[in-house]
């Protein structure tokens, strides 16, 4: 999960998630990587880290951009699946297991797409341009599904694990390990505090950072 100035949800977010983890595994962790944020979301990372045992912190020398941020979650990761979500309970840790579901039918890959998104007019045409790209990328009508809130089997990840490119899309690297994508309706929710993180131009174009994970300034 990447997470940019995100101290006010923060604390909600991973409280919501510990009972939905602990009925789909008996192990689990949650990965918070923090992308350079102005705000306390670190010291609240360290906070939750403490608390829960099964809370993972990294902190990164300075914003990279949400694909990085991911990328380096991932390949931190210890499980058979993956989910990635955003920080600000737009994507509600309730419909995880509608994931995994569609996961478990023989699927690599799922997207929650939601049923009404609940973003401004400049994040929504952002992820209208994102969509149409990948849509040319990925040569399958599931890009316009595309979203940060998926699931994935940990092993594609060794399609990309020398990845050490200038630009970085979490889904378009997926696409070099499968071609068996799905996509499922979730809800989203209006953000919990503040407002969006994300200008147009940060998400249409991930951030140029070539090698993000050694990039940690602490790693917990």
């Amino acid at each position: 999960m990447p997470v940019y100035n995100s101290e006010n949800s923060l604390p909600e977010l991973v409280a919501r998630n510990a009972p939905v983890l602990s009925d789909l595994a008996d192990q689990f962790e949650l990965i918070l990587v923090n992308d350079g944020s102005r705000d306390g979301s670190w010291q609240v990372v360290e906070e939750l880290v403490t608390r829960y045992k099964w809370v993972r912190g990294i902190n990164l020398m300075r914003n990279y951009g949400q694909h990085n941020a991911i990328l380096c979650g991932i390949r931190e990761a210890h499980y058979e699946v993956i989910v990635t979500m955003d920080d600000d309970l737009q994507h509600p840790p309730e419909e995880i297991p509608r994931l995994l579901a569609k996961l478990s039918e023989g699927y690599d890959v799922v997207y929650g797409t939601p049923q009404t998104e609940q973003h401004g007019l400049w994040r929504d045409m952002a992820s209208r341009l994102t969509k149409m790209t990948l849509l040319i990328i990925m040569g399958a009508e599931v890009a316009r599904s595309v979203g940060p809130f998926r699931a994935f089997t940990a092993h594609l990840c060794d399609a990309f694990a020398d990845y050490r490119g200038a630009v970085v899309s979490i889904d378009v690297l997926l696409t070099w390990a499968t071609t068996r994508f799905a996509a499922v309706p979730v809800s989203h929710t209006p953000r919990q505090a503040g407002m969006s993180n994300y200008t147009f131009t940060e998400e249409a174009t991930p951030k140029d950072a070539g090698d993000v994970c050694g990039h940690c300034a602490i790693t917990i």
